[in-house]
């Protein structure tokens, strides 16, 4: 219990040695094994955490929470298939567990089997109506498939039991941009900077849409916000450099591209060498 509160209190490396001190008074204590795991985890000791969760499981092999966080450790370690194994033990012990679905969804879709993502998805939205982040997650697998209004609807949904879900509408704009709705797709960004007012990437996308309806100040406008966000953001030098470009100032676009060259972006570095002098 020390170590439950030591752990609360972000004192992992103290919440490690009472567990340790727990198995070493009882070695067959699956509960601290697991938390020991939980620690381990926290400290981003993934290997350490899925030894103790392994330790747990062949003291307790009924022990449904083990396999979701060994699971979780495994897919950190981007061992997909080794996540799905654990997801799937899960929810074989309880066919309710809807994180785990959740889970093995996110890592089907990592392995881009999104009808398998999808599926899971579904499968979790089925036991738990209101999880919103099985909604958006769903929506991304629709739109990886480019069922873009069926990606609309899951967002949407999101959006409906959490509005103030910043990534449900910067993704759903992402969607209806790809469907060349623009000014849908403007809104739902502008909303999503309103509830975070630092999401980089959903400033850079709105910078996109209007700079696909040719609105080139408008764009600069918002790559400038981005990158005053996050320094080394290189698709938004790219994109204001093309803005100011399209506005006749070659000189700020060379600039812009030869930041974005030198944060690694090979396209700039063409246009750089191509024209700039």
């Amino acid at each position: 219990n020390r170590g439950i509160a030591k752990r609360k209190l972000e004192d992992y490396y103290g919440a490690i040695a009472d567990y340790t001190k727990a198995v070493e008074i009882d070695p067959n204590y699956a509960y601290a094994y697991h938390n020991r795991g939980n620690a381990k985890s926290d400290l981003k000791d993934y290997y350490g955490a899925i030894s103790d969760y392994s330790k747990t499981i062949e003291i307790d092999p009924n022990y449904s929470v083990a396999y979701f966080n060994r699971g979780i450790a495994k897919r950190k370690l981007e061992d997909y298939y080794g996540a799905i194994a654990d997801y799937t033990k899960a929810v074989e012990i309880d066919p309710n567990y809807a994180y785990a679905y959740h889970n093995r969804g996110n890592a089907k879709s990592d392995l881009k089997d999104y009808y398998g993502a999808i599926s899971d998805y579904s499968k979790t939205i089925e036991i738990d109506p209101n999880y919103s982040v099985a909604y958006n997650n769903r929506g991304n697998a629709k739109s990886d498939l480019k069922d873009y209004y069926g990606a609309i609807a899951d967002y949407t949904k999101a959006i409906e039991i959490d509005p103030n879900y910043a990534y449900a509408y910067n993704n759903r704009g992402i969607a209806k941009r790809k469907l060349e709705d623009y000014y849908g797709a403007i809104a739902d960004y502008t909303k999503a900077v309103e509830i975070d007012p630092n999401y980089a990437y959903a400033y850079h996308n709105r910078g996109n849409a209007k700079s696909d309806l040719k609105d080139y100040y408008g764009a600069i406008s918002d790559y400038s916000k981005t990158i005053e966000i996050d320094p080394n953001y290189a698709y938004a030098y790219t994109g204001r450099g093309i803005s100011k470009e399209n506005v006749g100032d070659l000189s700020g676009a060379c600039a812009d591209w030869r930041k974005a060259a030198d944060l690694g972006n090979e396209s700039a570095a063409q246009w750089v060498k191509d024209q700039c002098n």
